[in-house]
């Protein structure tokens, strides 16, 4: 089930807050991977001596990491309905 709001989008709100982050996490993600995979395919079949490409792949993923703590631990405020 795709994430969705049951009213009318304003970024001020809490819960589009939520899911801007999250949504905008999963694109990081897809990037991430996208770009490491091909990059990663690329040098295997070139057989190149890509030393940097450890260091990209390294230095991204600890800034997903990063993204992904930053998510994960935004308190967000209940609403007693």
């Amino acid at each position: 089930m795709p994430p969705r709001l049951s009213k009318p989008p304003d970024p001020r709100d809490p819960d589009y807050q939520r899911l801007e982050r999250g949504i905008n996490l999963a694109v990081h993600v897809g990037v991430f991977g996208a770009s490491n995979s091909c990059m990663w395919f690329v040098r295997s079949i070139t057989y190149a001596e890509w030393d940097w490409a450890v260091w990209v792949t390294s230095v991204w993923a600890v800034l997903l990491l990063g993204h992904g703590i930053w998510v994960f631990s935004q308190k967000y405020p209940t609403t007693n309905n």
